[in-house]
């Protein structure tokens, strides 16, 4: 029961609408979770209790019977005790926050790339040197040479994607 304290006369506990909205809050969650591919699954603290339920809920093809299970999983989650909700949700916020630089780290890359093997070949290799002291100019100046021959001759673009982890590197040192 809700109820009022007797001496000032303020509400003891949250009000309905606060407990749903907290619930829906736990279902969204439970959601994400089913969603998860395995190997981040893995990576989050999740007790072992709740792994069967989220291995279950994911087995299930019947829309409706997976949404049932999915309930049945939010309410079990509801069972532990908020650190480990909040814990799990900062685990799924890092993760989003981790691709979502991974992605922008990524895009970094295929810029330098593609400036490399642009018509402003030059001035962006300098450019690049520039911005990495301690990258390997002749082996990016073959590589750029390599790439460039390659999508001449129409061949596989060997040279193309070793330009693309040299860049990858040279962008995860200064990180």
């Amino acid at each position: 029961m809700r109820g009022r304290d007797e001496d000032t006369g303020e509400y003891l506990g949250p009000s309905r609408s606060a407990q749903r909205r907290q619930a829906l809050d736990v279902l969204e969650l439970a959601k994400q979770l089913v969603e998860l591919d395995p190997g981040r699954l893995a990576r989050l603290p999740l007790g072992d209790s709740l792994l069967p339920h989220v291995a279950q809920a994911r087995r299930i093809t019947s829309n409706i019977a997976r949404k049932r299970e999915i309930a049945f999983l939010a309410k079990q989650l509801r069972r532990e005790d908020e650190e480990a909700l909040d814990a799990l949700r900062d685990a799924l916020d890092e993760d989003g926050e981790a691709a979502r630089l991974d992605t922008a780290r990524l895009h970094r890359a295929e810029e330098w790339r593609e400036r490399l093997l642009g018509d402003e070949g030059a001035p962006a290799l300098s450019a690049l040197l520039d911005a990495f002291p301690g990258a390997d100019s002749q082996r990016i100046r073959q590589l750029v040479r390599n790439a460039r021959a390659e999508r001449e001759a129409g061949k596989p673009p060997r040279a193309f994607r070793e330009l693309y982890r040299e860049i990858r590197a040279l962008l995860d040192q200064a990180d």
